[in-house]
């Protein structure tokens, strides 16, 4: 088979940019193909520190840095009269200690514009049809948004679509994640927040005051804007109203915190709802192909978790495919999958001690030994692969006797 490109790679987010950049400098031909058109919306906004690291490697990082972004330096936690907060420059991994707060329209703009300046080939509006797997090189059918077609073949494919989980959904590839089902509720709004102690350089995720499978975030911008939602269970939306705008006033209401907080808020978009995000897979690679970020599994938005995956995903892949297109033999569960999954599933027991309480007692202690936030922080702050965190390394087991001891005291 004779190939039109080295690698293609499905949609031009996060992880697509930064995984295309990454094997363009290795020297590969990429091609990177997108179905819809930036600035496009996109939810998820709040970076975590590990994201510098990557943006770093691609070369990627001044420009973000040059962006104007809200700077972020930890997450607040708020639950009734309950509040914590953890500064990342207080972490226990190395690394950076700070990270920023994105619109993600603007932020994936530019991460496509970095990758397109050295040298990426990027086209936009182009939806990938039909997919044929290979071990020798794999073939893709295209479709242009005028209804033009194309066939494109590459030795190798890393599928970055995000939600929209293009192999996943083409090869039935798809799993039920374990998590049950939740939606988010959420808008862009003038926040007008005038109260002098709220910290703009900070996440704020508050607990439900009488359900604690219920939280919303609270996700400064510059300019006196913000990312603001909700995120429960199905049943939780039943009482509320269907309309979405009024659906989030009510919950946002709901809580005498936020209510005051966001008093003279006022949205500057429709509100919008997402459910049924928890998603998994089979395998998160095949005969000529990888699996990127949420194409492959997405947690929950708790954490903020999902950019820091899609771009650790992101650069294992690339450093294995630049091995394999080099001619070195590769081990794409050992090299890849089993690395990748490790911090994934750090991820998931702190997501699950979230919802079942374990997690918000750590969370909402008072009085927590200075060694041990630190390693907690370390989590919050996306260094989930940091197998010297105990935290980190024996994830499940350390989760629950700590959350055993903050309990009572609690």
């Amino acid at each position: 088979m004779s190939f039109d490109t080295d690698v293609l790679v499905i949609g031009a987010g996060p992880a697509g940019a930064v995984a295309a950049t990454l094997l363009h400098r290795a020297g590969h031909r990429v091609q990177v193909v997108e179905k819809q058109h930036f600035p496009r919306f996109s939810i998820g906004e709040s970076l975590l520190p590990q994201c510098m690291a990557y943006l770093h490697e691609a070369g990627m990082l001044a420009a973000v840095e040059a962006a104007g972004f809200q700077l972020k330096n930890g997450a607040a936690f708020a639950w009734g009269e309950r509040r914590s907060q953890f500064r990342f420059d207080e972490k226990f991994s190395p690394g950076w200690g700070y990270t920023y707060q994105v619109e993600r329209a603007r932020f994936d703009q530019i991460l496509a514009d970095q990758a397109r300046l050295q040298g990426v080939t990027v086209r936009f509006g182009i939806s990938l049809e039909a997919f044929q797997p290979g071990a020798d090189g794999v073939q893709a059918r295209l479709r242009h948004e005028d209804g033009g077609e194309e066939t494109l073949r590459a030795r190798f494919a890393l599928d970055a679509s995000g939600f929209g989980r293009v192999l996943p959904r083409l090869l039935d590839l798809e799993r039920p994640s374990g998590f049950p089902a939740r939606q988010a509720v959420f808008t862009h709004c003038q926040d007008g927040i005038d109260d002098p102690d709220f910290d703009r350089d900070k996440i704020l995720i508050t607990v439900h005051e009488q359900r604690t499978d219920v939280w919303f975030w609270l996700i400064p911008f510059p300019n006196g804007k913000a990312s603001v939602g909700v995120v429960g269970p199905d049943d939780f939306f039943q009482d509320l109203p269907a309309e979405n705008d009024a659906c989030l006033r009510a919950a946002l209401d709901g809580d005498t915190g936020l209510r005051r907080l966001l008093g003279n808020a006022h949205p500057l978009m429709p509100a919008r709802r997402q459910g049924g995000y928890a998603a998994s897979v089979n395998s998160l690679h095949g005969d000529g192909f990888a699996l990127l970020g949420n194409a492959g599994e997405f947690l929950d938005p708790v954490f903020s978790s999902g950019v820091t995956i899609a771009l650790r995903s992101a650069s294992l892949a690339a450093e294995v495919l630049d091995r394999q297109l080099n001619g070195e033999p590769v081990d794409w569960r050992v090299d890849f999958a089993e690395p990748l999954q490790r911090g994934v599933d750090t991820f998931r027991s702190y997501v699950t001690g979230w919802y079942d309480g374990r997690f918000q007692k750590v969370i909402f202690h008072r009085d927590p030994p200075e060694d041990i936030k630190r390693m907690v922080c370390s989590i919050l702050a996306g260094y989930a692969w940091d197998r010297n965190n105990p935290f980190v390394k024996h994830h499940e087991r350390r989760l629950n006797a700590l959350a055993e001891l903050c309990a009572r005291d609690f």
